[in-house]
């Protein structure tokens, strides 16, 4: 019998959609763009294993279905089957030769090519950080815009259009990074979803004793020990041998008992529970809620006279010669500090341009550090960016003259042009651009002085969330692609504008792309002249 060769084949060509390695990929939607692709690669690989599988099984399985139509025939008269001489021989072949070849058919391993594609692929594969990082951006969303983790885990967010679900594994998974962070507030939410999830019937691989285990604990650890110990009987009803669930019942009713000891009666016992359950989380600063309540566009409403000297118009640059006959649309955002709007500033062709310049060279966004100054990473800074130079391309040079024509102020002391991309509930938590008092040696290598003012560029429209906020006042400036905001950082006498602290809201549907251009204030003297009072 011969057999027809099976032919596996990868495409070795699609294995590498970059040449490098990246690394903190929950920190870029554009980076974690190039896992869609290497994730379709495998897929790709998966099927033609597949395939070849298949394959081997049909030809295997006509095999025995010709053979035990033989057999059948031969058992039921041996000396007569065999009196053939061509029936001699063929049974001689088929066991010397035929059988040989079917077991080197069944030994054949059909998966070297999908092995050799997860090796290649395997070293581009995000690992455990990045996976903690994207699950701590879900409890940070589901904070700052107060959702539930039904909400949540049915993935019925505003502005989507892939929606997705969270499975009880999901949920389970989600628990188990809160749990090792401490933070048990998320992870008594998230177990309990996965309950529920399971309660009602899904099947998952996840299982309920765990999931007690888990929730039964975290309870314990924000107080509420009525319902740990309920959670503790649910788990032993599934599992009466659980080591640490029986000793923990027994640990919480000589905790009982010690509290009925000191007189405290169930009834205060059990409100006191209640009340310490009320403290959901961590309590933040008054900064923080109000950039929270910021972001979800529940700030401080302007009054009606303050909104009235806010304008719109058309603005040549204070009579520059390249916009006097054509001149840009400009509105005011805010009257205090004074934020500008620039509306259709960047064109959707530069804007691509600048997002491919930068793609490659996008590297996690750092901090500098107020002690050290050394440049470092943060958790509340979730993004990731490059900086592009006006003699790389003519249309960076014709973005920085854009600004410098706009502002009035002189780019050439300027930082180069950073593009930034937020990764999953990217952010950056309340920030000041330029360097106070206690940060004397902030830009001392630039040689260019304090950052007297910032452009900002949105080069992306965002579907929810993703506000550029400033919590000492309250305003709130939403993306709009191809639009671009400007504001002093300094005051003409040169001090620090704290009014301008200001924070960029984790994005909660969609990928924030934008740039921006810091200006300092070397080369601004005749620009914009000083003033004798501090605060003008």
């Amino acid at each position: 019998m011969a057999f027809s060769k099976i032919w596996y084949t990868v495409a070795l060509g699609l294995l590498l959609p970059f040449s490098y390695a990246h690394t903190d990929f929950f920190t870029s939607i554009g980076h974690m763009t190039d896992l869609i692709n290497t994730e379709k690669d495998l897929v790709v690989s998966l099927k033609d294993y597949i395939k070849a599988e298949e394959s081997k099984l049909e030809q295997i399985k006509k095999w025995a279905e010709k053979l035990d139509q033989l057999t059948d025939t031969a058992t039921k008269d041996p000396e007569g089957f065999l009196g053939h001489p061509v029936n001699a021989f063929k049974l001689m072949k088929r066991l010397n030769t035929e059988w040989g070849e079917l077991e080197s058919l069944v030994l054949k391993d059909m998966s070297d090519g999908f092995i050799s594609n997860m090796t290649i692929q395997r070293q581009f594969f995000p690992n455990d950080e990045d996976q903690t990082g994207a699950a701590k951006a879900l409890l940070r969303l589901q904070d700052t815009y107060n959702l539930d983790t039904d909400t949540l885990s049915r993935g019925n967010l505003p502005g989507v259009k892939h929606k997705s679900f969270l499975t009880a594994e999901d949920c389970f998974e989600l628990g188990k990074i809160a749990y090792t962070e401490a933070d048990y507030y998320h992870t008594e939410l998230w177990m309990e979803q996965a309950l529920k999830q399971l309660d009602e019937g899904e099947v998952s691989s996840a299982d309920k004793v765990y999931i007690l285990d888990y929730l039964s604990y975290a309870v314990y650890q924000q107080g509420d020990l009525g319902k740990a110990m309920m959670l503790t009987k649910r788990l032993l009803e599934l599992d009466p041998e659980h080591q640490r669930a029986n000793g923990n019942m027994k640990y919480f009713e000589y905790i009982m008992a010690k509290e009925k000891e000191t007189n405290k009666s169930s009834t205060d016992s059990e409100g006191q529970m209640e009340k310490e359950t009320e403290v959901k989380k961590k309590d933040y600063l008054p900064e923080r809620r109000k950039y929270e309540m910021l972001c979800r566009g529940e700030g401080l409403k302007m009054t009606p006279r303050r909104q009235k000297r806010l304008f719109c118009r058309y603005y040549d640059g204070n009579r520059n010669p390249r916009y006097i006959l054509g001149p840009v649309k400009q509105e005011d955002e805010w009257d205090k500090p004074r934020i500008v709007r620039f509306l259709d500033i960047i064109s959707d062709e530069e804007i691509e341009t600048v997002k491919e310049l930068a793609k490659p060279r996008l590297r996690r966004a750092t901090i500098s550090n107020p002690i050290t100054g050394a440049l470092e990473t943060a958790h509340y800074r979730i993004s990731k960016s490059a900086w592009l130079s006006g003699y790389e391309s003519p249309v960076v040079s014709r973005i920085n003259t854009r600004i410098q024509d706009l502002t009035g102020l002189d780019v050439s002391t300027a930082e180069e042009l950073q593009v930034a991309n937020y990764g999953v509930g990217g952010q950056y938590e309340p920030h000041f651009d330029f360097g106070r008092k206690d940060e004397p040696d902030a830009f001392k290598e630039l040689g260019t002085g304090n950052r007297i003012a910032t452009w900002l560029f949105y080069m992306s429209d965002v579907s929810a969330g993703g506000a550029t906020v400033f919590p000492e006042v309250g305003a709130s400036v939403w993306p709009k692609k191809g639009t671009a905001v400007f504001w002093y950082n300094l005051f003409p006498s040169g001090e620090g504008d704290y009014s301008t602290r200001h924070a960029a809201c984790p994005v909660l549907v969609g990928n924030k792309w934008v740039s921006n251009k810091w200006l300092h204030e070397r080369g601004q003297e005749f620009r914009r002249p000083c003033t004798l009072s501090e605060l003008e």
